[in-house]
């Protein structure tokens, strides 16, 4: 360290009196005058005596001087060679949220975009939210937004995050616990998705320390048992490798890697396997100076060792979504000892270790980091299309959760383009990669020309056409099998719009028809009176007037009632007049009943549900019932133009012999009917009873139905639930 801090050490020893504070402080100096220039060292030393002012008397949970903890995230970072305003910021990150001083202070002393770093890390402190999980699901939420408009927030908040990994100790067991499941489930993820792996490792490592200590020191112990009886083998196969390297003249550099505690801990869980039976918990890792002497080093050792089959990855020719890149092979080793080799460039070692971070090392320029940048980019472009799209924080926190485990695939559009894919993707998740109109309109596919339906899952190395139809749109069902986060996000975004769509409509239907009622005649409703009504309930317009009634939130009834300024004591349905058509195209703010399964052609009653629009019964249906009594009794009829297929549950009591539901079956289907259900429930050893639900258009076409099957032999009951 020069000599230009040494006064600054002085001042800190009078200004703070700590000892401890002064050698954190002149250790982040002496990592930072490595690379950056001293104005920028002395900016920092100024943020820490304002930190260090704003923080005074604050301690941590383990007694320490609050200080200690924003100085140990800078030095995270400055380890990681991160420029001076994210530095600045790091120091500064907790003191919006715990002590008096406002973000503009910090704009006003250090600028604009050190205030916004760390606003960003802020957690929201000013708002009351309903359960703990909706306001870590918000601050998330912020946080990535902030990290969409500037990446080094979710930096900085991951140093954040490791530093308190690291003093974990002095928190209470049960918050260990809950602080290490959100590490594993939210930032370690993070970090990898971003290609820090080397603090990915250390958040994991970390985490089952915290959450299975137990089991950790265990892991840790057989470890290091295993370097000590095993290590004449290593000497051995180091040696014989430099010697193949040097015999190729290649010049590379070799080093043993042991496997992270995490990773040993995740195979044995997955696997069921025991400690013995792993065979890769040491590694080799071989450094060349280019991509050349990467597949070189990678054919002497293939040479050397013979490899296992079908455990060599080239993720030099395609990287992972983050931007990593090596070649790794297992190999028969010596003694029967596996060895996983890893070989990569020297640059990509340290991109490997530092990921997106890397970019702030390096000058605009000196060095290629486009690949990492782009990959981080075009996964914050897809983030912010997630957010808005999500129709809440938590709804938000689980879509990127989802797109935070990609165990990849590598798939091809017809024109030769790869897509990687998480494992378990489907031919709707492939459709949404290409793009959301393409998403929104499939119909089907072909995968390696051969016709599949979008439920299909992909596999490595496919090549997969999208078949589309501009009729077509996206399926609640969808959401059962689709793997991504875009697709979810997309298709549940599609699938809210359209039920604000129907329920306008509706809600025009149900207005007019009660204000008709009123007026005993056709009454067009004037722009005017619809103002009367959005400021009398403090609603933006008439459409989200008229979706709260198609959603069945408000009463119609008394939305007309209030239009023409009739006050009575009336709050159910006032359903007097002609009842509403239900003419079967409504979508999905009319529902059909699953108690009663009512067709066209039976009496029928609705009941208006919250939040869903109006749910049709069987007049006689029990539950419809039961309805009554809440007063949202609606008066429905059959349009005489129905449109559609309707399903209907009937039951089927049969002889038990061999081959009667395949007769059913060709029976029901040479009625123009699907069998959409099918359940059996065996009576006694002679009797069966089936239970179908069945496609229909009307109360006539069912009736046709059970008069086919009951003139079979085998059945002896039929009858409609």
């Amino acid at each position: 360290m020069g000599a230009n801090y040494a006064n600054l050490f002085e001042v800190i020893a009078g200004d703070v009196g700590a000892s401890d504070d002064v050698t954190r402080i002149s250790e982040l100096c002496g990592e930072l005058d490595a690379y950056l220039e001293p104005v920028q060292v002395e900016e920092i030393y100024r943020a820490y005596l304002v930190g260090a002012a704003a923080h005074e008397g604050q301690s941590r949970v383990s007694g320490e001087p609050y200080i200690s903890h924003p100085v140990a995230v800078a030095r995270i970072l400055a380890e990681m060679r991160m420029d001076s305003k994210s530095i600045i910021a790091a120091i500064l990150h907790d003191v919006i949220e715990d002590t008096p001083t406002l973000k503009e202070q910090i704009a006003s002393q250090f600028g604009n975009e050190v205030a916004e770093l760390v606003d960003g890390v802020s957690k929201l402190t000013q708002i009351d939210f309903r359960s703990k999980a909706e306001a870590q699901a918000e601050n998330f939420r912020k946080m990535m937004l902030a990290m969409v408009k500037d990446i080094r927030v979710i930096i900085i908040k991951l140093a954040d995050r490791l530093h308190n990994m690291r003093t974990l100790d002095a928190m209470p067991p049960h918050k260990r616990r809950r602080i290490a499941r959100e590490t594993m489930d939210i930032y370690a993820p993070i970090a990898n998705r971003l290609g820090i792996f080397k603090m990915r490792h250390e958040l994991l490592d970390l985490s089952i320390k915290a959450a299975y200590p137990m089991r950790y020191r265990a892991l840790e112990s057989a470890c290091k048992e295993v370097v000590g009886y095993r290590k004449e083998i290593f000497n051995t196969i180091e040696a014989a490798i430099r010697q193949r390297l040097k015999d190729g003249n290649i010049d590379a550099t070799v080093k043993y890697r042991q496997k992270n505690i995490h990773s040993i801990y995740r195979k044995m869980k997955e696997k069921k396997l025991s400690f013995k039976e792993l065979t890769d918990v040491f590694g080799v890792r071989i450094m060349t100076e280019s991509v050349d002497d990467c597949y070189r080093v990678l054919g002497v050792m293939h040479n050397l060792y013979k490899p296992l089959p079908g455990k060599f990855k080239d993720y030099l020719a395609i990287p992972k979504t983050n931007g990593y890149q090596s070649l790794h092979s297992s190999l028969f080793g010596p003694h029967g000892v596996a060895i996983e080799v890893q070989i990569r460039t020297t640059e990509m070692d340290y991109f490997a270790e530092s990921g997106i971070a890397a970019h702030w090392i390096y000058k605009e320029g000196e060095t290629n980091t486009g690949s990492a940048q782009t990959r981080a980019l075009e996964w914050l472009k897809n983030l912010l299309e997630m957010q808005q799209m999500s129709g809440s924080s938590q709804e938000f926190l689980e879509s990127v959760k989802v797109d935070l485990f990609p165990d990849e695939i590598y798939v091809f559009t017809p024109k030769g383009n790869i897509k990687k894919l998480p494992r378990g993707a489907t031919v709707v998740d492939f459709a949404y990669a290409v793009h959301t109109d393409v998403g929104n309109t499939c119909v089907a596919a072909r995968i390696d020309h051969q016709m599949s339906p979008l439920g299909s899952k992909l596999y490595n190395g496919q090549t997969i056409e999208i078949i589309c139809s501009e009729a077509s749109r996206p399926h609640p069902s969808w959401l059962d099998f689709v793997h991504t986060a875009k697709a979810r996000t997309n298709i549940r975004h599609f699938l809210k719009s359209l039920q604000i769509t129907e329920a306008i409509s509706l809600g025009q239907r149900l207005l007019q028809r009660s204000v008709n009622q009123i007026k005993g005649t056709e009454f067009e409703i004037s722009a005017a009176m619809y103002r009367k009504i959005l400021d009398q309930y403090h609603i933006a317009d008439d459409q989200e007037l008229l979706a709260e009634i198609g959603l069945g939130n408000r009463n119609s009834s008394l939305v007309a009632k209030a239009m023409f300024d009739i006050e009575d004591d009336v709050t159910g349905f006032d359903d007097s007049g002609k009842p509403l058509a239900i003419k079967g195209t409504e979508g999905m703010v009319v529902s059909f009943a699953k108690c009663c399964r009512p067709v066209p052609g039976d009496a029928i009653a609705g009941f208006m549900s919250s939040g869903k629009g109006i749910v049709i019964h069987q007049r006689t249906c029990p539950n419809m019932t039961e309805r009554a009594k809440e007063d949202r009794q609606l008066s429905v009829q059959w349009s005489e133009q129905v449109e559609g297929e309707f399903l209907a549950y009937m039951r089927v009591q049969v002889a038990n012999q061999r081959g009667v539901l395949a007769t059913l079956a060709a029976t029901i289907a040479n009625t123009a009917s699907n069998i959409e259900h099918v359940n059996l429930t065996e009576k006694d050893g002679r009797i069966s009873t089936i239970e179908f639900v069945v496609t229909v258009t009307d109360r006539t076409h069912l009736a046709r139905i059970m008069k086919k099957l009951r003139g079979l032999g085998v059945v002896n009951r039929i009858w409609r639930k």
